[in-house]
């Protein structure tokens, strides 16, 4: 790691350490030492970390986007990188990257993880389908929902050995027990002791994932003890579930003082039109690329809302469907939660549906 120190009336300084934390130390006394109070470093995938960990408290810490302050084509070199993030700070041209604070990080890590294994939950739910079919097995034709009550109880009775399709039928439980014909014959099938073997791992795989699953809920939840009025207030936003609410506030947190304004909150996100202009002509409106989680999670919200019976962003999703599509109608009201969400957190009120006087 390079790091270059300008000094007024001097010359620059630079020096290269290493990231051990005896290293980091050795650079925070250095600093000290020359009395510097400003710091700017690029963000590199997860590596920034453990610097901002070490350097945050003391010095006015600027993380800056690596795509924001590409130096010179073929001039590339680590000391001339340091010496122009340098230079632009000390001109004051960086815009920083939004850093919540700890607790926001670690709810963050934790949601995004939650994702991942959900993920993997998916995967691992195929898989045993894809097991079913080669044994000949259509349980899924006859059931909804093969990972219910029933179908999970019928695949734990095959995975011990149990093959009589009318026994395994009449495992059915509530409505499904209009449709025993259909479920002998779907579970008519060849099933070997290598299917047994495989539905067998996969169903460990299951239950293992949703273990870590809860585990990390649990996790999330202790965190949002201490805000619960916020949650609540953001549940009043339509599409905006308990759910949601956890993977909203881990993204952005609960202090909206970080945002100037809610414009500033959707273009961070990546939920608004981007500007690309030029001699007076309007060349691109895409959106940008943004918080990719938090943009997901809204896009998730504004599906569940423009599927409710009534409401005011149920209308506006198929008015605005109706000219510019599916999909661009979906962004905006996903940008029209995110505006709720910022009002609602920075006044503390709950959601009001908007007015309009004809």
């Amino acid at each position: 790691m390079v790091v270059t120190v300008k000094i007024h009336n001097a010359a620059d300084q630079t020096r290269t350490f290493g990231t051990f934390t005896e290293d980091l130390q050795a650079l925070r006394q250095w600093l000290v030492e020359l009395k510097v109070q400003h710091l700017a470093m690029e963000s590199t995938g997860v590596y920034w970390k453990p610097v901002f960990n070490i350097l945050a408290e003391g010095f006015h810490l600027m993380l800056v986007n690596a795509r924001h302050i590409k130096y010179v084509p073929g001039h590339k070199t680590d000391s001339q990188d340091s010496a122009w993030i340098a230079k632009l700070l000390m001109s004051g041209l960086l815009k920083g990257s939004f850093i919540p604070e700890q607790e926001v990080r670690q709810m963050r890590e934790l949601y995004r993880y939650r994702r991942k294994l959900l993920s993997q939950r998916v995967a691992e739910r195929n898989r045993l389908q894809k097991v079913l079919e080669d044994a000949n097995i259509k349980l899924g034709s006859v059931v909804s929902d093969v990972f219910g009550k029933t179908g999970w109880e019928i695949i734990c009775c095959l995975i011990a050995g149990q093959t009589d399709a009318e026994a395994l039928a009449c495992l059915a439980k509530g409505s499904l027990r209009n449709k025993i014909p259909q479920l002998i014959s779907a579970l008519k099938g060849r099933i070997t002791e290598h299917h047994r073997f495989m539905l067998e791992t996969s169903k460990l795989a299951l239950e293992s994932v949703q273990q870590q699953i809860d585990r990390i809920d649990r996790r999330l939840e202790s965190y949002l003890q201490t805000h619960t009025t916020e949650v609540e207030l953001l549940e009043t936003i339509p599409g905006v579930s308990h759910e949601t609410a956890k993977g909203i506030v881990a993204e952005i947190g609960f202090d909206m003082n970080a945002f100037p304004s809610p414009q500033h909150l959707a273009s961070w996100a990546g939920v608004c039109p981007g500007n690309n202009e030029s001699a007076g002509k309007k060349k691109s409106s895409r959106i940008t690329q943004g918080n990719k989680t938090l943009k997901a999670v809204l896009i998730e919200a504004a599906w569940s809302a423009t599927h409710s019976k009534s409401g005011w962003l149920r209308d506006k999703y198929y008015a605005l469907a109706a000219r510019r599509g599916k999909k661009r109608a979906l962004m905006a009201i996903a940008h029209k939660i995110l505006n709720a969400i910022y009002y609602v957190l920075t006044l503390q009120v709950p959601y009001k549906e908007p007015v309009f006087r004809h």
